[in-house]
């Protein structure tokens, strides 16, 4: 079962995440574990402070290092990852997702706020992560983030054949899918789906992946190697008006 610590200074954020879809689903039948942790439980001095002031100058508050170091240490165990959440991390993609679902560590995520963490905190921290390059007022968001993309690839959670042609599994971006009415507004469901020819099928979605790829993401065909039958059909893509 993989277990989910997240340090937080606020828990509350995550009181719908927990009771919502399939996190809820996998939470009950005990496939994951997540484990919310108030770091303000960690704060130090007879004032209960979580945060100061930054030497040097400069505005907004700083996450101090004891508190935050103390609750590390309180989750910690041989058998976990420490991950900080930050703007400043390696960028997240789904090849992690797949990596942490697979690796049998627990996973401890520190959710940032205010002007951001004591620096000394990398010390105590496996690495930094980044969900994006853009700011957030606090890492819970992100945290949940992960959570839910590698909860949902850990065995049991859904169906495996349900996320083998996710986007970005094998560098494509999912085949187009359809569902009732066929035609609606003169909009009609694509015909070879209609067939029931499942190899027509197949070869039909493995055109489409490679098509949107191309139109959308074209800079994820640079990371993969084609193929020849994804050479040729690319070659007809690009070939069209």
């Amino acid at each position: 079962m993989k277990q989910f610590t997240v340090l937080t200074l606020f828990p509350e954020m995550f009181n719908n995440f927990l009771t919502t879809s399939i996190i809820e689903k996998a939470l009950a039948k005990k496939l994951i574990a997540i484990n919310i942790v108030n770091l303000r439980d960690y704060s130090v001095g007879k004032h209960h402070q979580v945060d100061d002031y930054q030497y040097g100058g400069g505005e907004g508050m700083v996450l101090m290092i004891e508190p935050l170091v103390k609750a590390i240490k309180a989750h910690q165990t041989k058998n976990s990852i420490t991950i900080l959440l930050s703007p400043q991390g390696k960028q997240y993609r789904q090849q992690q997702a797949q990596q942490l679902a697979k690796q049998e560590q627990d996973l401890i995520l520190i959710c940032g706020h205010y002007e951001g963490f004591d620096e000394r905190i990398l010390h105590y921290v496996d690495y930094e992560l980044s969900i994006g390059d853009y700011v957030l007022t606090g890492g819970e968001l992100a945290s949940m983030i992960v959570i839910d993309s590698v909860a949902r690839l850990c065995s049991d959670v859904i169906n495996a054949q349900s996320h083998l042609n996710d986007s970005f599994t094998n560098n494509l971006l999912d085949y187009p899918v359809y569902t009732n009415p066929v035609a609606y507004d003169g909009h009609l469901v694509p015909e070879v789906l209609l067939s029931g020819h499942h190899q027509n099928i197949a070869q039909w979605r493995e055109y489409e992946a490679l098509k949107k790829t191309w139109l959308k993401r074209p800079d994820l065909l640079l990371k993969m190697t084609l193929t020849p039958q994804q050479e040729i059909l690319l070659t007809k893509i690009k070939n069209e008006k």
